[in-house]
């Protein structure tokens, strides 16, 4: 995944670009940059490697190193970015967030057709931001080459441009699969993908960009360069997992869908009888939490945190590139509190199981430490395609999601033919799914929030969001 933060101010922006971008840290662990311009300097670039210390840590002297009234940031999961780039139109940096499915075939049509060239990366892969680039300056203008850079891409783009007048465009992907929101304070604008980072900057958020649409931002205001378009398909999966949740988009804040998801599937677990002899409901931290406190709230059995996370030190499991080395770092920072686990029934809610990597390592802690039952929830049905627009799971392959690598288990490849069976915990094979992750993970019960369930609880139209990963469609 990735987020992004940018600032036009009439008062130097590298602060709030700082914190701003600081902000969009839990969307990514990899790579991230900021890029200002200064009417005496000129553009400016910095990009650091964020996979083994947090992003404040990595810039903390961008205060002495860069200045400019205008600037973007990037948490990137990817490619490193922003990049400073020349075009017929003049300078810019760019920064971008999606997925390009078709890279190859874009590159290939690029050298054939202009004869040019891109920097190569370590096996001579190209930049994604750099072949992004490279599409918008094929246009006649610069929204006409977003326009053909979105167009051309299979996956999705969302885009930032801090042109050498200062000025920043936001261009929101076409079907409007992550959100833009433009905000307001007394010296300037800001855009970002996380609404709450601009409220704690001080900015009012004055305009959500529609699918499609282009604006450009100066220190004095915004305009439209772009009208949006009327069909959006908006990520699901962001208010299930990774939104955060002070963040509202769509008119839909994330902690009270959350809230919802916990509450529809209590009420689903009470009307089968299944609440019954459970001492705590709890949440895999951090953001399968809020889906327990729903459930909590609405089945009337009490929240309980069985077990803490030890933050100051292992703030992520997930930064390690080893497995193993995940796993271990998931273990040293789960802290026990033996009291509400010694002979406790417990029931977690998880935002999601997607790979299943560290689930069982969790459960084995449980039970060591004296659980008399570990019973799962999962807050969206099971993960059947990895996402191809953008990118949220490390997966690379279907067969990595554990969902599928049970079905391959019970049935071979021909249970694929089945998926929406094995959705279903009301059928055959759906129960068979289910009860086969319960032996491989040591559950005395599991279930999946259902499609129906996760969109009633996010509470706009079914047409204008993306299930691809829960069911296929597009």
């Amino acid at each position: 995944m990735g987020g992004y933060f940018g600032v036009a101010k009439h008062t130097d922006a590298i602060s709030d670009v700082f914190f701003g971008t600081d902000y969009h840290s839990h969307l990514g662990t990899r790579r991230a940059g900021i890029a200002s311009y200064d009417k005496e300097i000129g553009l400016q670039r910095d990009i650091h490697n964020i996979q083994n210390a947090p992003f404040r840590t990595k810039f903390e002297h961008v205060f002495e190193e860069m200045q400019g009234c205008s600037a973007i940031g990037v948490i990137s999961d990817y490619d490193p970015q922003p990049l400073l780039m020349r075009s017929r139109w003049g300078a810019f940096a760019i920064a971008f967030v999606g997925a390009i499915n078709n890279a190859k075939e874009l590159i290939d049509k690029y050298l054939a057709d202009t004869q040019g060239h891109f920097s190569a990366m370590t096996g001579g892969a190209v930049n994604g931001t750099e072949l992004v680039a490279a599409l918008i300056n094929r246009g006649e203008d610069v929204v006409s080459g977003i326009q053909l850079a979105q167009k051309s891409i299979d996956g999705s783009a969302t885009i930032l441009l801090l042109k050498d007048d200062g000025n920043i465009i936001a261009a929101r992907d076409p079907l409007g699969r992550l959100p833009v929101v433009v905000g307001r304070a007394e010296d300037g604008y800001c855009v970002s993908f996380e609404p709450f980072a601009c409220r704690k900057l001080e900015y009012e958020i004055i305009h959500e960009l529609g699918p499609g649409e282009i604006i450009e931002i100066s220190a004095d205001g915004y305009h439209q360069l772009a009208a949006p378009g009327k069909e959006m398909k908006m990520c699901s999966f962001i208010w299930s997992y990774y939104g955060y949740s002070g963040s509202t988009y769509e008119g839909v804040n994330v902690e009270v869908m959350r809230y919802r998801n916990g509450e529809i599937m209590a009420k689903a677990d009470e009307a089968k009888g299944r609440t019954c002899g459970l001492d705590y409901v709890g949440g895999l931290p951090d953001s399968g939490t809020p889906h327990a406190i729903g459930y909590a709230n609405a089945s009337q059995i009490p929240f309980g945190r069985a077990f803490i996370k030890y933050t100051p030190t292992w703030s992520r499991s997930f930064t390690p590139t080893r497995q193993e080395d995940r796993a271990k770092v998931a273990k040293m920072k789960q802290i026990p509190v033996p009291e509400l686990i010694k002979d406790k029934n417990l029931l977690f809610v998880d935002d999601s199981i997607v790979r299943g990597t560290q689930l069982k390592g969790t459960v084995d802690f449980l039970y060591d430490n004296g659980a008399a039952s570990v019973h799962m929830r999962s807050g969206c049905p099971p993960i059947m395609y990895n996402c191809k627009y953008l990118g949220f799971s490390r997966a690379k392959s279907d067969m990595e999601l554990i969902a599928r690598r049970v079905i391959m288990e019970l049935e071979g490849e021909e249970g694929f033919d089945h998926i929406d069976e094995y959705s279903d915990g009301e059928t055959e094979r759906g129960r068979a799914l289910r009860q086969s992750m319960c032996e491989k993970f040591g559950f005395k019960s599991l279930d999946f929030q259902t499609l129906e369930g996760v969109i009633k609880a996010i509470g706009i139209e079914p047409c204008k969001l993306c299930t691809y990963c829960w069911n296929g469609k597009e």
